[in-house]
């Protein structure tokens, strides 16, 4: 999988799963560790693509800390 990319005041990026399944599960996990953290992505699927875009509203819409750690929390769900 590609790295995030800060870009635009956003912190992006696409995962690609096997399937519809997959990718669903993954969002699933995501948005468990979104409420977690208190901080929600903006994103979309499309079959078995998932593509996060992070910022933090209250900071003006730019990268922050808060997106990072969400980012961080991200790439460490394993989907079997």
């Amino acid at each position: 999988m590609n790295n995030w990319v800060e870009n635009n005041n956003r912190l992006s990026k696409t995962f690609v799963f096997a399937n519809f399944v997959e990718a669903f599960a993954f969002m699933t996990q995501v948005a468990f560790l979104a409420e977690k953290h208190n901080h929600h992505p903006d994103w979309t699927n499309i079959y078995n693509r998932v593509e996060i875009n992070l910022n933090t509203h209250d900071a003006g819409g730019t990268v922050t800390d808060k997106d990072r750690k969400l980012a961080a929390a991200i790439d460490q769900i394993k989907i079997a």
